[in-house]
């Protein structure tokens, strides 16, 4: 990455639009939320600083460092805030940006091409958020200032402390723990954002050190976006040796495509807008969808894989098993809706259309041979795709239950409303046996499973296929899988994973929802996941019974009685009676559920394929980082 110095860029270029005395009041409108999320987004929002300047061309490295006390510490080594006094606030330019809402160089073409964080809100809400919070410049007349500030209010001027040769921020803050609570970092995601900046802006260096847990990171990525697609295709066999890049570069607006094609059955294609992650896509995967279809296409015409009066192959088919980035960059970017999960500019669709129709039409005319084999599979796609929809009937529930297709040891219910159904998926014949017998047999069904079930994430679709649990569990739920999946057959609502509250029942959730996040991931995305919450204990004195969920409950509840009373731990689902299986995990009137949900589907393939992959030190590391998860969160 080029590194450059702009001279241009200086007290001018920051522009004053209004003060930040609600954010105090109302955190959640400026980082989502109070709880771990909001953590994060407060070293997103100085993290991001930092990658518009390397989108600029200013800086190369950026160093995040979590302390044992729980403050974070964000270095990079871009052009430094503007330490001149500022001509309209009449103080120094940064103090200004880091107290002063929508103070920032986002709003001036002088400023930044192109940038994430668009609103200029990010740095001073982290401010205000703070019970303390430090920056240092190291400006480019060869001194270093620093400025320290509590809760947003300053507390020091800014100062010189020294001399450099360098240029760059560091900025230090502790999260306000009146606003916050206890401080618990999700550093899972945070290693996940940071790794997906590194693969976006290629040759950034980003260290992460992370002193709570010793565990030290970085990540840096020269084949960028390449390189990442390459990383997301791990397991699978690829169609051509390499992942294909086009690139573009025109005015304020850039576009990079990274992408491969499988044998896989599922398509992953992934965008992203100055660097944000368009879960929802948005109108750059529009325009990448239309050119593919229609470059494949006519490709396959021009080389008479297809004859003129065959009809076009679906764009469905041509992307089964494709692994793809769409990243790109623009200035002033039109979201739709305050999350930015959706790119709403409408000129991106034309420019990313015309680019890939342009650069993919070219690669195919030099390299035939990979051409002919993503059309050969498209194809192949496409007759699968048409002898399923022919075969496939719609299978209604009183069929399904008299047909004799549904594995032999569900107990249904005898409901025939598939919305008011539930199928609990529960670990062991013994508490399969209890959850029978203390069910309410009109809405809810049981099907146990025995022992572990096989971790999907090392194994290939024949062998989930010869997996008698697994296969019990497709049967029962009547959508078929991956590109088989068919919403409008699923026989229950609520798919509700029961298992043993300890270690061995974790396993067991994680291995079924890797299974349910692989091969029926439509399920979780529209809300018909759900955990069950066992107790872990039941105390009781006479006729009163109080179960309790973890350790914590029953040490609270200890403190609060005077000891007059029994404990009794369950070891496992199977030791309770159908009645209290019923009070404490079936009764809609009593229960907990969890409902399982998808937020980042990027970030959950990762966390997937470390927890269950094949790279033994990479998990090492997620556990070693997220061991004190388990209790904070209560999981």
């Amino acid at each position: 990455m080029a590194v450059t110095h702009d001279a241009n860029y200086d007290v001018d270029k920051i522009q004053v639009l209004e003060d930040i005395d609600a954010v105090r009041k109302r955190p959640g409108m400026y980082i989502g939320s109070t709880g771990p999320d909001g953590l994060l987004q407060m070293i997103y929002e100085v993290v991001d600083n930092s990658v518009d300047e390397a989108l600029a061309g200013f800086c190369r490295t950026i160093d995040v460092t979590v302390h044992e006390d729980k403050r974070i510490t964000v270095r990079d080594d871009g052009r430094g805030i503007p330490v001149g006094i500022h001509p309209e606030a009449g103080v120094s330019t940064v103090e200004l940006v880091l107290t002063t809402l929508h103070a920032g160089g986002k709003f001036d073409e002088g400023g930044y091409k192109v940038s994430g964080g668009l609103h200029g809100v990010g740095v001073s809400a982290v401010n205000a958020l703070s019970e303390r919070f430090t920056v240092e410049v190291r400006w480019r007349d060869g001194k270093v200032y620093r400025q320290e500030f509590e809760r947003g209010r300053k507390v020091t001027e800014l100062e010189v402390v020294g001399e450099t040769t360098e240029t760059g921020t560091t900025i230090t803050f502790l999260p306000d723990r009146e606003i916050f609570g206890e401080i618990h970092y999700n550093f899972s995601k945070l290693s996940h954002r940071l790794q997906e900046l590194a693969y976006l802006n290629a040759g950034l260096v980003i260290h992460l050190d992370n002193r709570i847990s010793g565990v030290k990171r970085t990540f840096h990525a020269e084949g960028g976006i390449a390189a990442f697609v390459q990383e997301l295709a791990t397991g699978k066999d690829p169609l051509h040796e390499a992942p294909i890049y086009l690139a573009e570069n025109r005015g304020n607006q850039s576009v990079e495509i990274a992408m491969l094609f499988t044998d896989a059955m599922e398509e992953e294609v992934f965008t992203f807008a100055n660097n944000i992650n368009t879960r929802e896509g948005g109108t750059h995967l529009t325009g990448f969808r239309a050119a593919l279809t229609k470059v494949l296409n006519d490709h396959a015409r021009e080389k008479r894989i297809l004859r003129q009066e065959d009809d076009a192959l679906p764009g469905e088919a041509i992307r089964e098993g494709l692994v793809a980035i769409v990243s790109v960059k623009l200035q002033q970017p039109e979201f739709e809706g305050q999350t930015k999960a959706k790119l709403g500019s409408p000129g991106m669709r034309a420019f990313v259309e015309e680019v890939v129709r342009e650069q993919f039409g070219q690669y195919l005319a030099k390299n035939p041979g990979v051409g002919r084999a993503i059309i050969e599979n498209s194809l192949s796609a496409h007759r699968a795709r048409l002898a399923a929809a022919k075969a496939r009937k719609l299978v209604r529930r009183k069929g399904a239950l008299f047909g004799g297709g549904l594995p032999g040891k569900l107990a249904d219910c005898t409901s025939s409303s598939p919305e008011e159904c539930e199928l609990f998926i529960v670990e062991g014949d013994s508490a399969g046996g209890s959850a029978k017998q203390g069910r309410d047999r009109n809405f809810q069904a049981i099907l146990p499973l025995r022992g572990k079930v096989l971790n999907v994430e090392k194994a290939r679709l024949g062998k989930l296929l010869d997996n008698q649990e697994l296969r019990a569990i497709i049967t029962a739920l009547g959508t078929g899988i991956r590109d088989q999946f068919n919403l409008d057959e699923l026989r229950y609502h609520k798919v509700i994973i029961m298992a043993d509250a300890d270690v061995d029942g974790s396993h067991i959730r994680t291995l079924l929802l890797t299974f349910f996040f692989r091969n029926l991931r439509p399920l979780i995305e529209r809300g018909h996941m759900y955990i069950a919450k066992a107790p872990l204990y039941l105390a009781q004195r006479g006729t009163t019974r109080v179960y309790l969920y973890s350790d914590e409950e029953l040490h609270a509840h200890q403190a609060a009685e005077d000891g007059k009373y029994t404990v009794r731990r369950f070891k496992g689902l199977g030791e309770m009676n159908p009645e209290e299986l019923w009070e404490t995990t079936m009764n809609p009137a009593s229960r907990i559920l969890r409902q399982v949900t998808v937020r980042d589907a990027l970030e959950a393939d990762e966390v997937f394929t470390t927890l269950m992959g094949t790279d033994v030190s990479r998990r090492r590391d997620f556990i070693r980082e997220n061991a004190h998860r388990v209790v904070a969160l209560d999981i």
